[in-house]
Parts: structure tokens; C-alpha cells; sequence
């Protein structure tokens, strides 16, 4: 049974098409997602992946990989630390931070690390309700 403490980590990449893609989907064409010209010339010195699309990982996380089936998003809390950065490996990590049983729901620690250099990314914390896998029998 899930407890305090448990983890769950994914490891994940981004290309530029996948960034234009989003950037279509979403609207947000901000050059500095989009335009190598751009990229270079800002203070990245190369384009820098949107934030959201960044954060879309928990949402894969808790859509399909981690007990996925009957999840229900009640809050994401989101903070980006550091920009990020297409063809570059990055780990998603959530923690089971509090467990409220008579709920079914659990709040998780929500982070981001670059694999290379295990510098952080995004911090947060997101809150979700299952009744179908957030059982306990104590």
C-alpha cells in the first residue's frame, strides 16, 4: 500500500518539434520558444522550452504512469527555478507528502531535475483523489 515517503520518477526530453507543436497547440509563439534568432539572442543564448510544457509531465505522471487509473486533479502548485531546454534529459520526481485516508486523496512533492548536472527545475506540489487506488484498510 502507498505510504509517506514513496516516489515515483520519470526520466523525459523534449525536441524543438514537440516545442512548436505546443507552441501551436497552446498559442504561446513567444519567439523565444520557437525562433533559433531569438534564442540566441537572449540572455539563454539558445531557445528555452515553455514552462507549462515543462510541468506537463506530472500530468503523464498521474494520466498514465503512477496508479494512473482513477486519478483526479484537485491542485498543481507550480514554481520554475530554472529554464529548460530541448534534447536535454530531465527526471521528474513525486513524493507522497501527506496521505488523507478518509479523503482518498494524496498531496505529492512535485520536482524537476536536469539528469546532467542534478540542478532543479521545477518545484510544487500536486493534490489528487482516487477512490479506486487510495484505499486503505486500517
Amino acid at each position: 500500500m502507498i505510504k509517506t515517503g514513496d516516489q515515483f520518477k520519470h526520466t523525459f526530453r523534449y525536441t524543438q518539434q514537440e516545442v512548436d507543436l505546443y507552441a501551436k497547440v497552446s498559442g504561446d509563439i513567444n519567439p523565444l520558444h520557437i525562433d533559433p534568432e531569438a534564442g540566441k539572442a537572449s540572455m539563454f543564448g539558445r531557445n528555452i522550452i515553455h514552462g507549462f510544457l515543462g510541468a506537463s509531465v506530472f500530468t503523464k505522471i498521474f494520466g498514465a504512469l503512477w496508479m494512473a487509473d482513477g486519478h483526479v486533479y484537485l491542485k498543481q502548485s507550480i514554481q520554475w527555478l530554472r529554464p529548460m531546454f530541448v534534447d536535454t534529459d530531465y527526471e521528474a520526481v513525486v513524493t507522497v507528502k501527506e496521505i488523507y485516508k478518509e479523503k482518498n486523496r494524496i498531496l505529492y512533492d512535485c520536482a524537476v531535475f536536469e539528469k546532467e548536472s542534478g540542478e532543479q527545475t521545477i518545484t510544487g506540489e500536486a493534490l489528487l483523489l482516487n477512490k479506486k487506488q487510495y484505499i486503505w484498510n486500517d
